[in-house]
């Protein structure tokens, strides 16, 4: 018998009670009748005594077992005749259970989150050390004597200023994408076409795109006007992402190619290029900050490795998603959603 309630448990006490004395009754020489008398008699009193004694000592206990896990549960008090059931036991179960998936769900969580923690502290620690580490070595050397030949000395201060500008790009992209993540950044929605959006970056990055012969345009049968309702300037800073992102790991003489889809209620951005690709174990976590599929490649192409991280924040806080397919060799599209607005 699982889980009995206590009325069912009782009777089944009393039962089992009651049938044991009407048989010592009968085997003491009495007839039927008086064994039937003790049995009715005893069911009834073993059934009063039994059912009170189980109320006030086992479940009431339960009850307020129950009643401790279910406001712990919900975080508050609450009224207990509001979800109590008549049967407890049942209840305490499915509660405990419930409660134990939870927690695990969030021990793991939180050992993720900590691992998380780590290598972003690492992480940091690694792309703050690489500039500082040459800044320096530039300036001693310089202080060293290196500053007397007018060519040499133009060179380190170059450098040094690319290094500079670098620490403050990693500064700025933690700054926003900490303030992403707080949801402390405001979004101007309006509507506007995005596929001229995508022609001015275009224009934009064409210089950028020339010094390795990487030609731009528009889907075939993409070139029309798909109206989005989203902030223009968050969105532009997302396609720029995408597309110098393009430039950066196409190959030369390529091609980026942007089209456009209506799904629906959402419009469809992709960006495609035909360059190296990226192979599928790299996939789940292209959008971690930090996370580099090509740590040495990555660095000596310049960017701070929270860009596309920025960008998915960028996209999801307007209503959207991001998601990425590659294949290594032939290239890779990057696909994102923006509502559609409903006026033109």
């Amino acid at each position: 018998m699982k889980n009995p309630k206590p009325n069912v448990l009782t009777i089944y006490i009393s039962l089992c009670i009651a049938a044991s004395l009407s048989a010592v009754v009968f085997l003491l020489g009495r007839n039927v009748m008086h064994a039937g008398v003790v049995f009715l008699a005893a069911v009834v009193i073993s059934y009063f005594f039994i059912y009170n004694a189980l109320q006030k000592f086992i479940y009431r206990k339960i009850k307020l077992i129950y009643k401790s896990i279910h406001n712990l549960k919900l975080g508050k008090d609450v009224g207990f005749g509001e979800y109590l059931s008549d049967d407890p036991i049942n209840d305490v179960e499915q509660e405990v259970a419930e409660w134990a998936i939870t927690k695990r769900k969030e021990i793991d969580e939180l050992k993720r989150m900590e691992k998380f923690r780590k290598e972003f502290l690492a992480n940091v620690s690694h792309e703050l050390k690489t500039p500082l580490f040459s800044l320096q070595g530039y300036i001693h050397t310089l202080i060293d004597g290196a500053d007397e030949d007018p060519e040499v000395r133009k060179k380190f201060l170059q450098k040094s200023a690319d290094n500079v500008e670098r620490l403050c790009n990693l500064v700025d992209d933690l700054s926003e994408i900490s303030q992403l993540e707080r949801g402390e950044v405001s979004m101007a929605k309006e509507t506007f076409d995005i596929n001229k959006l995508v022609k001015e970056v275009f224009e934009a990055l064409e210089p950028q795109a020339s010094q390795r012969q990487i030609s731009f345009s528009i889907k075939k049968g993409c070139d029309a006007a798909f109206y989005v309702l989203a902030d223009r300037e968050k969105t532009r800073q997302v396609i720029t992402n995408l597309v110098v992102n393009s430039i950066k790991y196409g190959r030369d003489g390529g091609e980026t190619i942007v089209g456009f889809y209506d799904m629906d209620e959402n419009i469809l951005t992709e960006v495609s290029d035909n360059g190296i690709g990226i192979s599928e174990e790299h996939l789940p976590r292209l959008f971690e900050r930090f996370y580099r599929v090509d740590k040495h490649r990555s660095r000596d192409a310049g960017g701070t490795g929270l860009g596309l991280a920025i960008v998915k924040h960028l996209v999801e806080s307007q209503g959207g998603t991001i998601n990425v397919r590659s294949t290594p060799g032939i290239g890779s599209t990057f696909g994102f959603t923006l509502p559609k607005s409903k006026e033109k």
